[in-house]
């Protein structure tokens, strides 16, 4: 037990600098919006850390970050449903050995993969039937991702197995 909590503040740190790093640069000015009209939040860069996740089956890292509410919900508990506003989201960038603790892993800030958000909002999102929109922004360049062939159906395919949870996979940590 002691050794996962170890790991997992080992984690949650290196992806929390990786997105220092990431942040040096606030301003999002042109970056498109989705297919839907979504747009890229506003200073998201600035947003807390819910959570961090490795994905081994693509050896990537996220850190999952969420707006004030979600922060809030997370804190008091009440993310099953997440409350109206929420938006939460992923920076997902490629792991790497860590340079000096090779035992370690961390996020390779060379290979930024993309970001990722879901909002919730139940009167803008209650047709497609998760009250939840879905955006994703690939790359440095942050290119809005999909087509109006599949904007959202992805998403939702993949959140299904989590429905009961109100869509969302991540489980926000609990600080000390």
């Amino acid at each position: 037990m002691k050794l996962n909590y170890f790991l997992t503040v080992i984690l949650i740190t290196g992806l929390s600098i990786a997105t220092l790093s990431f942040a040096n640069d606030n301003s999002d000015k042109g970056v498109m919006s989705n297919l839907d009209g979504i747009k890229l939040p506003d200073k998201y860069k600035d947003w807390k850390v819910l959570s961090a996740s490795h994905r081994i089956d693509n050896q990537s890292m996220r850190i999952i970050i969420g707006n004030d509410i979600a922060i809030k919900a997370a804190r008091s508990n009440k993310t099953n449903p997440w409350p109206e506003g929420t938006i939460l989201g992923k920076l997902v960038w490629k792991e790497k050995a860590e340079e000096n603790w090779p035992t370690a892993i961390a996020p390779n800030a060379d290979e930024f993969i993309h970001v990722e958000f879901m909002y919730k909002d139940t009167k803008k999102f209650k047709n497609n039937g998760t009250n939840w929109g879905w955006a994703r922004w690939l790359g440095q360049e942050q290119k809005p991702y999909g087509d109006d062939k599949d904007l959202n159906q992805s998403c939702i395919a993949c959140h299904t197995p989590v429905k009961g949870r109100d869509w969302v996979f991540t489980t926000p940590i609990k600080l000390p």
